[in-house]
């Protein structure tokens, strides 16, 4: 199985800071990762984007 890119994108405004790589397994539910936001500066909740 290959792997894809998706973009995380922070919770409180919206800006797409991050990439990462993850299998296509886990189609069903998005990543969710804790990261610091450099435009909040404070760490916030990221999610996956399509």
């Amino acid at each position: 199985m290959a792997a894809k890119k998706v973009a995380l994108a922070c919770s409180v405004c919206g800006s797409r800071n991050y990439t990462k790589s993850v299998s296509e397994g886990h189609k069903n539910e998005r990543l969710t990762i804790n990261k610091f936001c450099k435009y909040c500066q404070k760490y916030t909740e990221h999610k996956e984007t399509k």
